[in-house]
């Protein structure tokens, strides 16, 4: 079965053609609709092929980091956290949104690891690059690995939790264990679920041929 290009159209595409690469069609008009703390909601009037124009709504996002810790025995970091949106706790890895400016991506990353388990890790790679759901948002999402995890000691910790990280308690789920539950439907956080089953896919070779934490996002 072949597959055809868009701007090609009897241009036949192999398997090195999948990849995702830049491109921005012409935008004829823009509106800000909403603007909070972290998103804003814009309407764009795009062109689309055969030069009709039709709107598209989305959310602009600063972005997100997100960590897999995992442990010498293989054993996945997890917290609770209460989604509203969703009405559920949800069982996810730790994250938080891209909220100071310049900081290098890992630093963000090693800051939220701390604030929300009170973990450190000594080493780090580029597990995933993703985007959350990019039919309605810009939300770039990176997935650390982290490993050599140790506890930061009490008198270190500095952070106050509020709000939903009030309670938030934390848990070592063994990672064929988290991918057992993502398959059956007990882990439903997006990141969670790709960042589990990419690590396990990523431990045969002892993670070898995964990105340096400072790799470049495409």
């Amino acid at each position: 079965m072949s597959v055809t290009s868009g701007d090609t159209p009897n241009g036949e595409l192999t398997r090195e053609d999948v990849r995702d690469v830049p491109a921005s069609w012409e935008v004829r008009g823009g509106k800000t609709r909403f603007e909070a703390r972290v998103i804003t909601v814009r309407t764009d009037t795009v062109v689309m092929p055969g030069d009709e124009v039709a709107d598209r709504d989305y959310v602009v996002h600063p972005g997100s980091v997100v960590v897999l810790a995992l442990d010498d025995d293989h054993r996945v970091l997890l917290l609770r956290q209460y989604r509203h949106p969703v009405r559920k706790l949800l069982w996810e890895l730790p994250a938080g949104i891209r909220d100071v400016a310049g900081e290098p991506l890992a630093e963000c990353a090693a800051r939220e690891l701390a604030e929300e388990t009170g973990y450190r890790a000594g080493t780090w790679q580029v597990l995933l690059d993703t985007y959350s759901s990019p039919g309605m948002s810009d939300e770039r999402v990176r997935i650390f690995l982290a490993r050599d995890v140790a506890p930061i000691p009490q008198e270190e910790l500095a952070f106050v939790r509020r709000h939903e990280e009030v309670d938030m308690p934390v848990v070592w789920v063994p990672l064929l264990d988290a991918v057992q539950k993502a398959l059956s439907g007990m882990i439903h956080n997006g990141p969670a679920v790709a960042g589990i089953l990419a690590a396990y896919a990523a431990l045969p070779d002892g993670f070898t041929t995964l990105r340096p934490a400072d790799a470049e996002e495409a």
